[in-house]
């Protein structure tokens, strides 16, 4: 087997190199702490990092596989987590300097599962403050750096920010984000690579900080749709802790992942939704949805029954009621330094009485049941990931959201797969947003296979200072 460079290299790489014994995960490990400690103060993509603890995991886990005890395909292999999971006896901000000194009372149910596959975990990464946000700044914990622009410090994608960053700037290659409205498919596209957003229930969210118990769903960023697909397969199935997992029966996706796109029937977007949308990222979107037509996918137009518009503003309404719930007494307390920028989005719950709330919810089952009956003959719907490529940190609307395109997806209950599609004559990375039905992953991720084998974004790199 060819040597590998542990830095940049996918998850399946490094687990066949350790299988193979070709690379040791204590120097895997060992290069990716270096790369931190060299990269990371410019990046600001991590909040801790646990250097002494992964290597000491990285040790074990090359004495394991040495002595014929390897637990399985992810033994050894590197990942860092959002700074909303749970691990006892350690710091879990959830991006706030309110909770700089909040120590875990537990460890979250996708972490031990994570541990218990044999992975390592290098630290924790930057988030918007209490997940509340789409462009991924944080006013007093710092935000992090989108790492394809050298020059300008433009928006990383939230509220994911740092995982996203670590993933793309060969920090860590893989980590674990949350999407409520967007959080892991922004950043995904921002920061040039993969992000799998599941459907509510598929994993656990039992000890990840909250934002909407309606909405929260942990997830993958990785730098390949296997490496998204492993690490969901490791994720997914039943915990008792968290009721929502209780409905869904786990699927692997990988026996399917390679079956290809031919004769699936993938929906586009309707004209009417291609306003304020950049030029160049319709661009790549269209040449998505012609590659995918050239692998043998059908595609067809539809009519969604309403505007995407009205599904993220319904969306933000059941974010703002519980989010509220969980951090309102917060960010009520002008005493306390939460963000300026995220206390009025988490205060626009104060005003939603518990009828509005419930209607919102009502309506959400209605509108989902419309979109499935008006959508149920296709397999996926292709979108572009976010309006625009990351902009400079100064534009951002604070007041706005980057998750028009993806907000719908939480609402209505869907998967979904952010995926590389392109980059801007800045160099900026550009994103296919790929949606299918509840519980669906399995196709999601087949089609985004499908189209990253056809095209070669995934090999390109930010540059390096």
């Amino acid at each position: 087997m060819a040597t590998i460079d542990p830095v940049w290299a996918t998850v399946s790489e490094l687990s066949r190199a350790f299988e193979a014994r070709t690379l040791s995960p204590v120097d895997a490990v060992g290069a990716l702490l270096e790369r931190i400690r060299r990269r990371d103060p410019a990046l600001h993509a991590f909040i801790a990092v646990y250097d002494a603890d992964a290597r000491l995991a990285a040790e074990a886990a090359d004495k394991a596989i040495r002595s014929g005890h390897r637990i399985g395909p992810l033994h050894g292999v590197p990942i860092a987590l959002k700074d909303l999971v749970d691990l006892e006896g350690r710091v879990t901000t959830g991006g706030s300097k309110v909770w700089a000194e909040r120590v875990s009372p537990t460890t979250a149910t996708l972490a031990q599962r994570l541990m218990a596959a044999g992975m390592i975990v290098l630290g924790k990464t930057h988030t918007v403050e209490f997940a509340m946000g789409s462009w991924g700044t944080n006013t007093h914990m710092g935000t992090p750096r989108n790492p394809w622009d050298l020059a300008v410090h433009r928006t990383p994608g939230g509220s994911s920010s740092g995982s996203g960053v670590a993933v793309s700037a060969g920090l860590a290659p893989v980590a674990i984000g949350t999407d409520t409205g967007g959080s892991v498919r922004i950043p995904a596209a921002w920061c040039g690579i993969v992000g799998l957003k599941v459907t509510a229930g598929r994993i656990s969210t039992y000890g990840v900080l909250p934002l909407s118990s309606t909405l929260d769903t942990p997830g993958p960023l990785a730098r390949s749709v296997e490496d998204a697909a492993l690490i969901y397969r490791a994720l997914s199935g039943p915990d008792p802790r968290d009721p929502q997992t209780l409905a869904w029966t786990p699927v692997d996706p990988l026996p399917a992942l390679r079956r290809g796109a031919a004769g699936l029937r993938l929906a586009v977007l309707p004209d009417a939704e291609r306003t304020g949308v950049e030029k160049e990222v319709l661009a790549a979107y269209e040449a998505a949805v012609g590659a995918l037509a050239g692998l043998g996918a059908q595609i067809v137009r539809v009519e969604f029954p309403r505007r995407l518009s009205d599904y993220a503003k319904a969306t933000g309404t059941i974010i703002g009621a519980e989010g509220y719930r969980f951090v309102g007494h917060l960010v009520d307390d002008p005493a306390l330094p939460t963000d300026p920028h995220v206390r009025p989005r988490i205060q626009l719950g104060k005003a939603i009485s518990a009828r509005d709330y419930l209607l919102a919810l009502a309506q959400r089952e209605e509108d989902r049941r419309e979109f499935a009956a008006a959508l149920g003959g296709v397999d996926a719907i292709l979108t572009p990931t976010a309006q625009t490529a990351a902009i400079p940190i100064d534009r951002a609307d604070q007041s706005g959201t980057a998750a028009h395109f993806t907000r719908p997806g939480n609402y209505l209950g869907l998967c979904g797969l952010a995926i590389p599609s392109g980059f801007s004559t800045d160099g900026l990375p550009l994103s296919l947003q790929i949606l299918c039905h509840a519980g669906e992953e399995a196709t999601a991720l087949r089609i985004g296979w499908a189209y990253e084998q056809a095209t070669s974004w995934k090999a390109r790199r930010p540059p390096e200072p």
